[in-house]
């Protein structure tokens, strides 16, 4: 059954709210003439919340995986409509009020968020942990690293395209799925508009299932882990850029600053910073490799061409100039302390060959043995032998059995 709407929401005991819910959702249906369906994907309740909603006229799916994000991927699975729209079941969004996100969704738009922030919240609506520093700040660190549209990354109330959603494989279980959805779509390069809503204090007397803390902690972990560029490349460019300069600074002698002195000290760190670098950024390397491979990140073109000219081959060539370099170094300091008969050395001295020497060997093996990992990542995995093929002498082709006859005899 083909139907244009689903209004979808996901449950977990909400007996007090669920009822006014599905109605105010059934009378939009009825009002705007619109072919659709509720349904309730609940989540394991023991209140009697899916009674309730079934008496309302609902359609409820039990979807027993925990989470907000488990219930969610349940119910867009199981809707009939094109599209749908989700919201919460604690009453909070007013579902007698869509008419934006239909026309949004009927301009040919795949995702329409809502924005609490452009359309109100109403007082003790959200706490202000959440309004002031949890919602703006996630939101902020979504927009820089995705360059996503979007205003409010948490919004609970969103229409989109079943088919267009559908397409990015969402797995997350808990409240991180509603980052999920708007990073993958901006990954994707999905329409994406927002437009005005408002959220109302909820309905219950019970505390709501969010934590603040660990789920803004997952939030802002899905993040970083699908921005590989900002988690490894960026910050390892920095240590680079910053242990090469000080190195190059420190190499001819000390410096000075005022009463400050650097020496042979912040060399060691300078060097230390150089490795960590750019082990950072062949984790970057490392872990886009990985997600574009499993579906988890969209191809790009430019790391594609990087791995392109990075091959295997290339980078041993380039690690085993890197250690010998390091290796020559090495060779300089042993020849420095021969000269003083194998004895004790000024380090301010000994320490400015040292320590490049160690870390040119240090990056030469990394370079070496990243390559060789990097080239394991990108190994096709062959198909497996399906169980039923059949590879007996009569399964052959004539001309095989001729060829098979022929070597036999010889």
């Amino acid at each position: 059954m083909s139907l244009e709407l689903t209004i979808l929401m996901p449950c977990l005991n909400e007996a007090e709210t669920i009822e006014v819910c599905v109605r105010k959702a059934q009378g939009f249906l009825a009002s705007r003439g619109i072919q659709g369906e509720i349904v309730v994907a609940d989540n394991g309740s023991t209140d009697g919340s899916q009674a309730l909603a079934e008496k309302s006229g609902a359609r409820v799916i039990r979807v027993p995986a925990r989470g907000y994000g488990a219930a969610l991927l349940g119910g867009i699975q199981a809707a009939h409509g094109k599209y749908i729209i989700m919201g919460d079941a604690d009453d909070s969004y007013d579902f007698t009020a869509l008419d934006p996100f239909v026309d949004a969704l009927r301009a040919g738009n795949d995702l329409v968020m809502g924005n609490r922030f452009l359309g109100g919240i109403k007082d003790k609506a959200m706490p202000p942990l959440h309004r002031y520093l949890g919602n703006p700040v996630l939101t902020w660190i979504g927009r820089v690293l995705f360059h996503s549209p979007s205003g409010d990354f948490h919004c609970g109330l969103r229409g989109f395209r079943r088919d267009s959603i559908m397409s990015l494989s969402l797995t997350s279980p808990g409240m991180e799925f509603a980052s999920e959805m708007v990073v993958k779509a901006t990954l994707h390069d999905l329409r994406i508009v927002e437009v005005p809503t408002t959220l109302s204090p909820d309905g219950r007397s019970r505390p709501p299932h969010l934590r603040s803390w660990r789920d803004g902690w997952r939030h802002l972990r899905f993040l970083l882990l699908f921005s590989p560029a900002w988690l490894f490349f960026y910050p390892g460019l920095l240590l680079l850029l910053a242990g090469a300069v000080t190195m190059g600074w420190l190499l001819p002698g000390e410096r000075s600053a005022g009463r400050i002195v650097f020496d042979v000290n912040t060399l060691v760190f300078a060097g230390a910073a150089m490795v960590c670098g750019i082990q950072a950024m062949i984790f970057y390397v490392f872990a886009k490799t990985h997600a574009v491979r499993h579906g988890l990140l969209p191809e790009d073109d430019a790391v594609d061409r990087l791995r392109r000219i990075l091959s295997l081959e290339v980078g041993l060539v380039v690690g085993l100039v890197i250690f010998l370099s390091g290796l020559a170094l090495a060779a300089g300091a042993l020849h420095f302390w021969g000269k003083a008969s194998f004895g004790n050395l000024n380090p301010a001295q000994s320490l400015r060959l040292v320590v490049p020497s160690a870390t040119l060997l240090i990056v030469g093996l990394q370079f070496i043995f990243s390559s060789c990992l990097l080239a394991i990542l990108q190994l096709d995995i062959p198909d497996k032998v399906a169980p039923h093929t059949d590879l007996s002498r009569d399964a052959l082709r004539p001309e095989d059995q001729q060829r098979i006859e022929r070597v036999g005899q010889q």
